[in-house]
């Protein structure tokens, strides 16, 4: 009901405005000469018609949306639809009185037109004022923008806002108008030579982000907002870096693609995550392609309760499977994981199996029941450390499990089958790299033979988030008080997100031909030590300050950089311009050998993983090339 008073009055404003123009207009043609022949004859041609211009004029109006835009944040956009109105009514006019063949000087409508769109805009601005002006402490607010930008209110936070462009604009009018959120903006920064010394909503900007530093601690600043929605994760990285130099809290607002037919708005912004620090743009796939192989096929994720297998079978599941199956041997994880995939998706044929990898007659058992078409292997012991003190647990869960899979994908007709690899298979030093990289060596082997299967394998860092990876840790270490925790204070690894390392997988299965190693262009290296100190910041907190850090020295097996790439290898481009592939390394004669009799190499494995942990090793290091179990990251002669 207030709605419609409040457009009922407008309408008869606009209606006073619609003839007070016409009357203005006419008297400043004929220039206040109101006793003329002339005058009287054209104004009682207007008179005449004043309901229907009226009338004509407040359709446009409507036809606009004039009175369905919210005046309270009028803004460039609303005034030109007023210019468009003013515009089409009297186009409209002029079209009634030629066709009533009432013609009055065209100079009317022109002078008209002109006094229309600046009172009805003006009305619309006027209101806008008076409405902030109703606002409590506006008066306080307006006085304190003539102000130096250090004066603030007590009670309000000193805002400084990267970016000059819309989206800064943007969150500068909506913290003028919500008092309530209680920030002020007093600083813009923009890399723009052109744009410093300017003002932006009547905050100076005041040049680049070198700047943010010193300005931060000059105005005091308690927030900056990261306002480049456009901005790529290199340009992003860069300035989140220099804005953790400062005490204020960082908030950033999403991508451009996240704010595509949304508004720019205060309730956009996000703390800041570790994800934008990686300095490199998210992988894009060929979802076409992606769909091509996975559309209306039955799909089977070994390890589907953990960090990767459950990310795999949520983006599968987005293709529209035939069936999709999740198997791990861990029951908790793989239950709640059901729960929420049938709930996301609640039109998917979705089925959760308990098993091992490591049992080959329960394998085939599910195998024999599902027929799948697409295996993707995420099964696998993946701790460092915790293998290097159960060594005879990689050997049977990585080797064997990964051999079983393989050979009842061969058995069973699969068409595509993707383990997942890691980047300590290259020249590795630790129990879990090696026995991932000889369960590649058995993928590249098995592809060799005649089988309908095209087997590959996926390469990959660090994934951010996952189960028992490094941020987690970091974030549990600092919720307890610290100290946070580095190994080396020089060690370095290889990141990327969860989502992303999925995406990579799945694309990669659409691109193999049998055989290869695929590898992500991941950028450059992160300094753990540096991770360290931006997660304590994010978290709110100064190292070294607040939460110290640590450092414990390396852990058995643990190198002080990981490669992705052997440099025997070599590497090949890929049609992807993130992807790349490994050129096939034969195989070592002993392995072919095992191969050839499955039994033998079964036996075998199951033989040594009851052995002492240094004969495991010792026999590691004669299957796996480059396998150097008392290595400490340093790159190895002739390597």
């Amino acid at each position: 009901m207030q709605k419609l008073i409040r457009i009922g009055l407008l309408v008869v404003l606009d209606a006073v405005i619609i003839n007070a123009s016409y009357i203005m207009a006419y008297l400043l043609r004929f220039e206040f000469e109101v006793d003329s022949a002339q005058f009287t004859l054209w104004f009682s041609q207007y008179a005449n018609n004043i309901l229907p211009i009226t009338a004509i004029i407040i359709i446009s109006f409507v036809f606009l949306g004039i009175y369905t835009s919210m005046w309270r944040y009028a803004g460039t956009q609303e005034l030109m639809r007023v210019v468009m109105a003013c515009l089409l009514g009297q186009l409209l006019v002029l079209a009634y009185v030629s066709l009533a063949q009432q013609m009055v000087p065209r100079s009317i409508y022109i002078i008209a037109g002109l006094l229309m769109m600046v009172m009805v805009g003006g009305s619309r601005i006027l209101y806008r004022i008076l409405r902030s002006l109703r606002t409590p402490g506006a008066f306080k607010s307006m006085a304190s923008s003539f102000a130096r930008p250090s004066f603030v209110p007590a009670g309000i936070k000193k805002v400084m806002i990267i970016g000059a462009g819309d989206a800064g604009a943007s969150i500068i009018r909506e913290m003028k108008l919500h008092p309530e959120y209680g920030k002020k903006a007093v600083a813009v920064i923009d890399d723009n030579p052109a744009k410093t010394g300017s003002r932006i909503n009547g905050v100076k900007v005041f040049g680049n982000t070198e700047q943010i530093r010193l300005l931060a601690r000059r105005y005091q600043i308690d927030e900056i907002i990261v306002a480049i929605p456009s901005a790529s994760r290199k340009t992003i990285q860069k300035i989140v870096n220099e804005c953790n130099k400062t005490k204020a809290k960082i908030k950033i607002l999403p991508a451009l693609i996240d704010l595509i037919n949304e508004n720019v708005s205060i309730s956009k912004l996000r703390d800041v995550d570790i994800e934008d620090l990686l300095g490199r743009d998210p992988v894009k796939v060929n979802l076409r392609e992606i769909a091509g192989y996975l559309e209306n096929q039955i799909v089977l994720v070994t390890g589907g309760g953990g960090s990767i297998g459950s990310e795999l079978c949520r983006q599968i599941a987005s293709f529209k499977p035939r069936k999709l199956i999740a198997l791990d041997i861990y029951e908790n994880s793989l239950y709640e994981f059901e729960n929420e995939i049938k709930r996301s998706f609640p039109y998917l044929e979705f089925e959760s199996v308990v098993a091992s990898v490591r049992d080959k007659e329960r394998l085939r058992q599910i195998f024999e029941k599902y027929r799948p078409h697409v295996v993707f292997h995420a099964a696998a012991h993946k701790h460092v450390p915790l293998m290097e003190e159960s060594p005879g647990e990689a050997l049977v869960n990585n080797i064997l499990g990964s051999k079983n899979v393989m050979d009842l994908s061969d058995e069973y007709l699969v068409t595509r089958f993707v383990m997942i690899s890691t980047d300590k298979a290259v020249k590795p030093t630790n129990v879990m790299g090696a026995t991932k990289r000889l369960s590649e060596m058995i993928l590249q082997e098995k592809s060799k033979e005649d089988t309908k299967t095209t087997f590959s394998a996926v390469r990959f860092g660090n994934v951010l988030g996952s189960n028992g990876s490094v941020i987690p840790i970091f974030r549990k270490q600092i919720e307890l008080g610290g100290p946070v925790t580095v190994t080396h204070p020089e060690v370095t690894r290889y990141f990327m997100t969860i989502p992303e390392a999925v995406q990579l997988v799945i694309q990669t299965g659409a691109m193999a031909k049998g055989g290869e190693i695929f590898i992500l262009d991941m950028g450059e290296a992160v300094k753990i030590m540096d991770l360290a100190e931006n997660v304590i910041r994010l978290s709110g907190y100064v190292p070294g300050v607040d939460i110290d850090i640590e450092i414990t020295g390396l852990r058995p097996g643990e190198k002080l950089y990981e490669e992705l790439l052997l440099q025997e290898e070599g590497i090949l481009e890929t049609y992807h311009e993130k992807i790349f592939v490994a050129n096939p390394l034969e195989g070592t004669e002993r392995l072919r050998e095992f191969l050839k009799k499955d039994d033998d190499f079964e036996a075998e494995v199951k033989k040594v993983a009851k052995e002492k942990e240094e004969d495991i090793r010792t026999w590691l290091k004669g299957m796996v090339p480059f396998y150097n179990p008392n290595g400490n990251g340093e790159t190895l002669d002739g390597y």
